[in-house]
């Protein structure tokens, strides 16, 4: 006699087998629906139905898979934006009512640093729609707030795997400290290693990092250098602040 599992495997995935059995002998027949299901895309398994009454049914079922979501084009990434280079003294509150004259905004935040409690000098703000977001950059992008050319833009798309990984063990290598200086206009090629090492010709590095837009690998043109002492963060701003780095005046202070 066939096997059942000699029977299934090249059924069509809209196929519906069903075994009958009596006490003669079991017959097997082959049952087509009048629509096809080809938008089923593979049989996934069987169920037994069991009734004390009738014969024993064994159906091989198709269940169907739902298709990948596309890309909600309305989603928080595709509508936030990264606000760079602002007045350490700039609020929620007013960089809300400055890009609200652009576009409905849905949130403001601007980013402090947990130990001094400063301002950072970026924030990122949502919109409410992709246009509100599309407009505030085409409007904000190279225009100042209080006397500092600001930087507009969309949070980029997601960064390939490696880079990734990579940026994920610059974050978890950082050791922040209170003592700690901000380290602005970077050039693009800095990296956390190239930052680390020029400052240790001056002073004694406890950790550094060059930080980069959310979700890229792309330099956000400052970064940070940590150290152990008090002394050690005056040393590091009076020797490197204005000097060059790859060719760019930085600008050092403390954070």
């Amino acid at each position: 006699m066939a096997s059942i599992s000699s029977l299934i495997t090249p059924l069509p995935t809209f196929t519906k087998l069903t075994l009958s059995s009596n006490q003669s002998k079991p017959t097997f027949q082959i049952l087509k629906p009048s629509t096809p299901f080809n938008h089923f895309p593979k049989l996934t398994h069987l169920h037994i139905v069991p009734n004390p009454k009738a014969p024993e049914r064994l159906f091989a079922v198709s269940e169907e898979t739902a298709p990948a979501a596309a890309a909600d084009p309305s989603s928080e990434a595709a509508r936030r934006l990264y606000v760079g280079n602002i007045p350490r003294t700039l609020t929620n509150e007013e960089l809300t009512k400055i890009v609200e004259e652009h576009g409905a905004v849905e949130k403001a935040e601007v980013m402090y640093d947990k130990y001094s409690g400063r301002s950072r000098r970026f924030a990122f703000v949502t919109m409410k729609t992709v246009e509100d977001a599309n407009a505030a950059v085409e409007k904000l992008n190279g225009t100042e707030i209080g006397g500092r050319e600001i930087k507009v833009n969309i949070t980029e798309k997601p960064l390939q795997t490696l880079n990734l990984s990579s940026l994920q063990s610059d974050e978890s290598q950082f050791v922040d400290s209170p003592y700690k200086v901000y380290v602005g206009n970077l050039a693009k090629t800095v990296t956390t290693d190239t930052l680390k090492k020029y400052f240790s010709e001056k002073a004694k590095v406890l950790s550094a990092k060059v930080s980069r837009v959310p979700g890229t690998s792309k330099s956000s043109g400052f970064g940070f250098v940590t150290f152990s002492s008090e002394e050690d963060v005056e040393v590091a701003i009076s020797s490197l602040n204005n000097s060059l780095l790859e060719g760019q005046s930085i600008r050092v202070n403390k954070a």
